[in-house]
């Protein structure tokens, strides 16, 4: 039930043509819609009548309030007769986006209404947060926290307002709970909630614990994820129909009883999942109660995928980005890879630069759509789960470098039940062997996994001198120049490597024969003359099944500028690659003895060196009284001509034959079919603002295709 509409089909409210001003009929006032305040008041006001039953005539907008010599006005006041002369419940409405200090002001001047009317309930909402309060009716006129407001003809206020199996407050007054409280006294289930409000809501709630520099961002964060953590295992507890939600606001209950049973959820939650959270809860009872004000009526776990994973990641962006220099693939992008690879529920995926999990998140989410093919979700419930369960919980793998990103990744899983377990904080370029003792897990094992997605830090270097772990990967090492005329050269380590560079060679170590690799890489890698040696090295590791180029604008909006595209390879078998270097060292070794590569440099050579002696005989003979040091400075200019004309001989003739070389390659080595596309519109702009078309689905379903071909044709 949309409460707007419910509204004016009741006869409650109306609006202008244009929907820029509502009038509250009732009371025949009209005010602005366009102000923020004024949509959070229309709600309240239906809320009140819809929701909890309150007659219309009892529910008055805009009153005047004597606050000693002052007049004020309450936004809405609830009255206990007909007459509107006994106020009941007075109520204090904020915009969204009001800050925490804000709110608590609101409260104040709410409460000081209320004393001053003699009213017995307090009401402060935002949409985003809600408080409740009673007002005793003895002095001293003390607040009291409350966990509602009573809804009509109810004598006595229940001591919760969420229960599981509770009425909708989209649908309230649709069934009623079998305690009364003078009458029947309504319940409400927990509330799915859009991405943006979701995303409020975690942004304010953090606002709330950093605290305008009070505490360390970093350190709220945490704190916040720990209260979250409460609120899901709290969701995914066991209870019966009926039976109060713990993660909430109970009347009659102090800051401290409150915390304390905050932290026996976590403590239940933490012997479940040890690995999640280390530490203890650090809050003081008054802020974990602001928090679970925040957070008390949501429904995470029912809460869409797509909805969780850009809420999270929206509050998470630009705080990770300016502190750890992250940067999240739009959720477009992910969806694009995973909807075109052929991943199920028997296969083993892998992420070796996780992030907050959202290639994890997507591919569980697709086998649970395929569970929905094989087992009806109601009838067949437990197969249903068990298909994708037991997936997320023994197939899904991830690595991601930054401990704090590692643990929201676990969060992400917990909220999309289990698979968490097996996402490790760790350097993913490590050996398998060194991420399995670091980890204690040893399921991440080389040539073990069916799938790879991933987006590897772009522009990361890697230092010998900092990570010791270069000479593990040819990529790491100085490739040996075949046209070198040094035959003694030996294989040296690089200085330093880009992190995508090495991210390619481990991934390959990492899949199963013919095992798929989807990886978001820079442009670079596919067109830079100087990165050759790494395209040369992916032929021989991968059969390249497609490139799908990004528009520049694809990472803009989450803080990078990076052109990139999407590559698609296929893990050859180890006899193939063999095979291809093997092929490739031939025709190199062919091409060299065709054209007498070595007899030509050395034959110029010696034509140099012949060249410069005769120069150092001429100038000797004109001046037979210089040294050998002399003579070298005078005919240095000449002797650096010969040298240069040497070079360039030996250097157009090294470029002749990569020339050939690469002709050659291209007969020798077997042709295959890649699939090659341009996205030039991927569902959003460089602002991140939605565009409505997205090119990446047409294409997926074309790339889908031929990747199911290539699975069966290419064995």
């Amino acid at each position: 039930m949309n409460l707007i509409e419910t509204g004016i089909e009741k006869g409650l409210v109306r609006f202008d043509e244009e929907r820029n001003f509502i009038t509250y009929i009732h009371q025949n006032k009209k005010r602005n819609f366009n102000n923020p305040e004024e949509k959070v008041q229309a709600e309240a006001f239906l809320s009140l009548v819809l929701i909890y039953g309150y007659p219309a005539n009892r529910v008055k907008n805009y009153v005047s309030v004597q606050m000693g010599s002052e007049t004020k006005e309450a936004d809405i006041i609830v009255y206990a007769d007909d007459e509107c002369e006994s106020p009941f419940i007075v109520a204090e409405c904020k915009k969204e986006e009001i800050t925490d200090q804000e709110f608590n002001k609101a409260v104040d001047q709410a409460y000081s209404y209320a004393v001053a009317e003699g009213g017995k309930f307090v009401w402060i909402t935002s949409r985003i947060k809600n408080e409740y309060y009673e007002v005793p009716e003895k002095k001293p006129k003390s607040r009291i926290s409350a966990p509602d407001i009573p809804q009509f003809g109810v004598k006595k206020l229940a001591p919760y307002k969420y229960v599981k199996g509770g009425i909708s407050q989209s649908d309230a007054g649709v069934r009623e709970s079998e305690v009364e409280y003078g009458v029947k006294q309504k319940f409400f289930e927990l509330e799915v909630v859009s991405e943006s409000e979701l995303t409020k809501i975690f942004i304010q709630a953090h606002q709330a614990l950093w605290g305008g520099g009070q505490r360390n961002p970093s350190v709220a964060f945490d704190e916040l994820d720990k209260l979250i953590f409460c609120k899901i295992w709290d969701e995914k507890h066991p209870r019966k129909t009926g039976d109060p939600y713990d993660f909430q606001i109970f009347r009659d209950e102090t800051p401290n009883e409150l915390l304390k049973r905050v932290k026996e959820l976590y403590s239940q939650g933490r012997k479940k999942d040890p690995e999640v959270f280390k530490e203890d809860i650090n809050l003081s009872a008054e802020e974990t109660q602001t928090i679970v004000k925040y957070l008390q009526r949501i429904n995470l776990n029912k809460t869409d995928l797509d909805s969780k994973g850009k809420a999270f990641e929206t509050f998470m962006g630009s705080y990770f980005r300016g502190d750890f220099g992250q940067y999240f693939t739009p959720r477009p992008i992910v969806k694009f890879i995973v909807d075109s690879l052929p991943i199920d529920n028997s296969k083993r995926v892998l992420d070796t630069s996780c992030g907050s999990g959202g290639f994890l998140l997507y591919a569980l989410d697709k086998v649970r759509e395929q569970a929905s093919e094989f087992y009806d979700k109601d009838k067949e419930e437990k197969d249903h789960f068990r298909h994708w369960h037991d997936f997320a919980e023994n197939n899904l793998f991830g690595i991601e470098i930054n401990d704090q990103i590692a643990r929201t990744a676990k969060m992400n899983m917990i909220i999309h039940d289990d698979g968490h377990t097996n996402v490790i904080a760790a350097d993913g370029l490590l050996s398998d062997e060194e991420l399995q003792t670091k980890s204690k897990n040893k399921e991440f094992e080389y040539g073990t996994f069916d799938f790879i997605i991933t987006n590897p830090p772009f522009g990361s270097i890697i230092k010998q001198t900092e990570k010791a772990y270069m000479h593990q990967y040819s990529l790491g090492k100085k490739e040996l120049d075949w046209l070198s005329t040094n035959t003694t050269t030996k294989e040296t380590i690089r200085d330093s490597q880009s992190t995508e560079i090495l991210f390619l060679e481990q991934c390959h170590k990492f899949l199963t024969e013919q095992g798929y690799l989807a990886i978001v890489i820079p442009d670079g890698i596919l067109t830079n003359s100087s990165l050759q040696y790494v395209r040369d090295n992916l032929e021989e590791l991968y059969r390249i099944i497609a490139v799908v180029s990004m528009p520049q604008t694809a990472f803009t909006a989450t803080g990078a500028g990076v052109k990139s595209s999407v590559l698609f390879l296929r893990k050859h078998k180890e006899k193939t690659t063999e095979k291809i270097s093997d092929q490739k060292e031939k025709l190199k070794a062919k091409l060299k003895t065709d054209n007498k590569f070595i007899e030509t440099v050395e034959k110029w050579e010696k034509e140099k060196n012949t060249a410069i002696k005769k120069l150092e005989e001429e100038a000797k003979q004109k001046n037979p009284k210089t040294s050998k040091k002399e003579i070298g400075e005078l005919i240095k200019e000449e002797k650096a001509k010969l040298q240069t004309a040497f070079t360039d001989k030996v250097n157009n003739l090294k470029e002749e034959l990569t020339e050939k070389y690469f002709a050659a390659k291209q007969q020798a080595l077997d042709d295959y079919p890649i699939f090659m596309a341009i996205a030039e519109d991927i569902g959003y702009d460089a602002t991140g603002r939605n565009t409505g078309t997205n090119e990446l689905i047409e294409i997926s379903k074309e790339l889908s295709k031929f990747i199911t071909h290539i699975s069966k044709t290419e064995k």
